[in-house]
């Protein structure tokens, strides 16, 4: 055995004699006997400060997992002299205090010294990674102080109360604290607080977890059957504070969701969103979204591929990408997208189908063949959606033609320069609207009316019709006379006016008067010049009469005899097929 193990063998029996006089002199009942334990431990101090002084280290295990470590005993601890200013290898002493105070007993096991903080986690060299330190032996290795405050003295047959209490001294939870008291055979137990678990004349007490700082307390009451000292010991076991480090094990799960419209024209863009969820535990790194499209469809940059950076994706986490593709012909677009990850995670969409379209509009447009100046002339339009698309922002348009007036249109419709417009909406698919135009041409010859139809996406419809437009002559004889009855001798006047109440001229208009017995021609005049001949009165032939014109002709007679008599005129023109006449009573009397 070498000098070393010696120096060791030593020093533990001195902590165990050291721990055994500390016990005799809390059981000590009289003064004699409470000297001499006194002595006794002053004398073993003695001996442990010599071991000391020649280099024995002491016990390195032992009562330190035990609450009641021997009074007395130094602890050698380089960090701690070395922040104490003492040398390395330094040891610091420091003589037991005498634990006996008057009318009552403390016993405070000693404190180790040994300078070490928590579990402290410091960053790695790799990244992600980190390093765990603790300098043993430590103070949060499971120290407790134990205060047992019990009376010096009791009477016999009466009730013995006495008090444990158990202190965490360090800076966490400590958990597995056992208290165990062994009790005196002259002692009887009546109650302990908290309730102990007995075994034999043992009391333990499995404590809960004590937070840091935290105390317990624990009362005992009993009676003392016999007049004598008694002994009460209290053990405390305390665990030892393992140095832990965890690892958090992590599964990132990538979830992808594809938004997108089930239809689309093919002149608008379609509009799709991806939603990238992280499902699982810790943080996806380098997330990419990438979707090869089918052919037919295409990025705004004429790309065949959406590829989206994600980044990081916490757990959790969800995020939103809008893209935006458009189609390069009409059909039926299936598809789905893929995401990953750099660490090989892997993820896709459910498929979705787009269907691209495109509306087809044909507008028609139909009238009148024939019609004649100043009646209106109505046309029909219709336009019909051919495809199975919507016809969305359909329109008609009418131009207006040259040479007419008077236009009426289906409600709805509005004047934009020389326009109809009617604004439709939206067409369904099949479906048809019709609407009515209406003018009223001013002269004669051909009306040409245009119409056209436009759609979204559509191409543009049109349409035309052709109206021959006729001018009619309409010509109106009217016969009056001025003076009505006339006296014998007197005169009177007949005024003849020819109205062309047509849109055409009238051409060779001509009128022929005849006068009856009772009167007798003077003279005439009007827009041609007349003769007479045997009471008949022809006037030149007027070469025409432009619409809505007139001519007069004048007539004066002389009644030379009483009755009832008759001026008649007679009108005929090249457009007329039978002459018009008119006759005016006029009355001679005497």
């Amino acid at each position: 055995m070498n000098m070393e193990d010696v120096s060791n063998s030593i020093f533990c029996a001195c902590e165990r004699a050291l721990a055994q006089a500390t016990c005799d002199i809390a059981a000590s009942g009289s003064k004699r006997e409470r000297r001499y334990a006194m002595n006794r431990l002053a004398n073993i101090s003695y001996l442990i400060l010599v071991v000391v002084l020649v280099g024995v280290l002491g016990c390195r295990s032992g009562h330190r997992a035990r609450g009641l470590a021997p009074r007395g005993r130094p602890h050698i601890d380089e960090a701690v002299a070395a922040e104490d200013g003492l040398p390395t290898g330094a040891i610091e002493l420091k003589p037991a205090p005498a634990p006996v105070v008057e009318g009552s007993l403390v016993v405070r096991p000693i404190v180790s010294r040994a300078k070490a903080g928590p579990d402290e986690a410091v960053n790695g060299a790799e990244p992600g990674s980190y390093t765990v330190s603790r300098v043993y032996p430590c103070r949060e290795c499971g120290n407790v102080q134990l205060d047992k405050v019990m009376p010096s003295q009791a009477e016999v047959n009466s009730p013995l109360e006495y008090s444990i209490r158990v202190t965490n001294l360090t800076g966490a939870m400590l958990s597995g604290v056992v208290v165990t008291e062994e009790l005196p055979e002259d002692f009887e137990l009546k109650s302990a607080a908290p309730t102990a678990k007995q075994e034999g004349k043992s009391l333990v007490w499995e404590l809960q977890p004590l937070a840091p700082r935290a105390a317990v307390e624990i009362a005992v009451s009993g009676v003392a059957s016999k007049v004598e000292s008694l002994k009460y010991c209290t053990n405390v076991a305390t665990p030892m504070a393992a140095t832990c480090s965890s690892v958090q094990v992590i599964e990132p799960m990538l979830k992808l969701a594809k938004i997108a419209p089930q239809g689309v024209l093919l002149c608008e863009p379609i509009q799709i969103k991806y939603v990238l969820t992280n499902a699982g535990t810790g943080a996806a790194q380098e997330v990419k979204i990438v979707e090869t499209l089918p052919e037919g469809l295409q990025t705004a940059d004429g790309k065949s591929e959406v590829v989206i950076n994600a980044g990081k994706l916490t757990a959790g986490q969800v995020k939103e990408f809008p893209a935006e593709i458009k189609a390069l012909r009409v059909g039926k677009y299936v598809s789905k997208a893929t995401v990953s990850s750099a660490r090989g995670l892997k993820g896709e969409s459910a498929a979705t189908t787009i269907v691209v379209d495109q509306p087809v509009i044909a507008v028609s447009l139909s009238g009148p063949e024939k019609q004649y100046v100043d009646r209106a002339v109505t046309y029909e339009i219709t336009v019909t959606n051919d495809s199975d698309a919507p016809a969305k922002k359909t329109v008609i348009e009418n131009e207006i033609p040259d040479g007419v007036t008077s236009m009426k249109a289906t409600a709805g419709a509005t004047l934009a320069g020389k326009k109809i417009i009617w604004p439709l909406g939206t067409l369904a698919p099949r479906a048809s609207k019709t609407v009515y135009v209406s003018f009223s041409p001013t002269r004669a010859g051909v009306l040409a009316d245009k119409a056209t139809a436009t759609a979204l996406c559509a191409n543009v419809a049109s349409a035309s019709a052709e109206t021959t437009v006729s001018a009619i002559p309409a010509v109106l004889m009217e016969v009056i006379d001025i003076e009505d009855p006339v006296e014998v001798g007197t005169r009177t006047t007949y005024v003849i006016t020819v109205t062309n109440q047509g849109s055409a001229p009238s051409t060779n208009v001509s009128v022929v008067c005849n006068l009856e017995d009772n009167v007798r021609y003077v003279s005439s005049t009007g827009s041609t010049g007349g003769t007479i001949e045997n009471g008949t009165l022809t006037f030149t032939p007027l070469g025409s009469l432009a619409p809505k014109a007139r001519a007069t002709w004048r007539v004066v007679v002389t009644a030379v005899k009483p009755g009832d008599t008759r001026f008649r005129a007679t009108m005929n023109t090249d457009e007329l097929t039978r002459p018009v006449e008119e006759t005016e009573a006029t009355r001679v009397y005497e």
